[in-house]
């Protein structure tokens, strides 16, 4: 009898691969360990996307630089922000990303999915997610994924990136376009990196998840059978523990590096 298929996001596969002790609290685990609190670099990155999203919600002659900016204010958070003060300067330095971003965008497009859930089989997994923008030029999707960290990007982070390439292989699927294009784009900056993925490249990036998936399919099954949790999900420690959402819960991820404030990762 063949296998079930293992249904993986982008998310499930790099928490597994970051840490298999927080793929196991995150996922497997019920009830859940507490989380920790808002990070307010993540609550910067939602409100960016969220202002985006709804921007795209509109009629195409509202897609205005100063709309963007008031749909901005309206989702804006003080979620793990030092104080208010912070928070402000903050927003300011968001309110003039997306006021650029939008300032240079063909606002006229209509693209065919935003934050549109895509998913497509293969031999051995079913790789979904949601993806934050389609677009469809010259009768060819494209994979837009927005990004507001303090790091600025590459082509080689768009090439990389296995999430872009499993998302142009999931929205081929359930668009039924072609899609080989996948670009990165980093608002504080205003660049925008490219890959134009071959048939070959997106293999690599699959037998990959395949891989990963493999691996979490066993530790998963013999886990289910009665198996030692802590053999099975060992921690990986190393930097990535400063902000691991479920440090609280793991004593071995306190030795491995220091707590940070909620904000230590915002650009400064």
């Amino acid at each position: 009898m063949p296998k079930k298929l293992v249904r993986v996001t982008p998310a499930k596969l790099n928490t597994w691969a970051d840490c298999p002790r927080r793929f196991r609290m995150a996922y497997l685990d019920r009830p859940s360990p507490p989380r920790g609190g808002a990070w307010a670099h993540n609550t910067l990155g939602a409100v960016v996307h969220n202002a985006l999203k709804a921007l795209f919600d509109l009629p195409a002659q509202r897609r205005t630089p100063e709309q963007a900016v008031a749909l901005l204010h309206r989702q804006w958070k003080n979620d793990g922000f030092r104080d208010a003060e912070q928070a402000g300067v903050y927003r300011d330095r968001a309110v003039g990303w997306v006021r650029d971003y939008v300032t240079e965008l063909d606002t006229s497009i209509e693209p065919v999915g935003i934050e549109r859930w895509v998913s497509t089989p293969t031999s051995k997994i079913v790789a979904e997610g949601r993806v934050d923008r389609i677009d469809l030029r010259d009768g060819e999707l494209v994979i837009v994924d927005y990004k507001t960290g303090r790091h600025a990007l590459t082509v080689d982070d768009a090439r990389g990136s296995q999430a872009l390439a499993l998302y142009a292989l999931a929205a081929r699927r359930t668009l039924r376009k072609p899609c080989t294009r996948v670009e990165l784009h980093h608002l504080p900056t205003g660049a925008v990196s490219v890959w134009e993925h071959t048939e070959e490249s997106l293999g690599r990036h699959v037998s990959r998840a395949e891989e990963a998936a493999d691996e979490l399919r066993l530790a998963t099954d013999t886990l289910e059978a009665g198996g030692d949790p802590e053999i099975l999900f060992p921690p990986r420690t190393g930097n990535q523990c400063t902000w691991c959402d479920f440090r609280r819960s793991c004593p071995e991820g306190q030795r491995a590096a220091p707590s940070l404030d909620p904000w230590a990762l915002l650009a400064p």
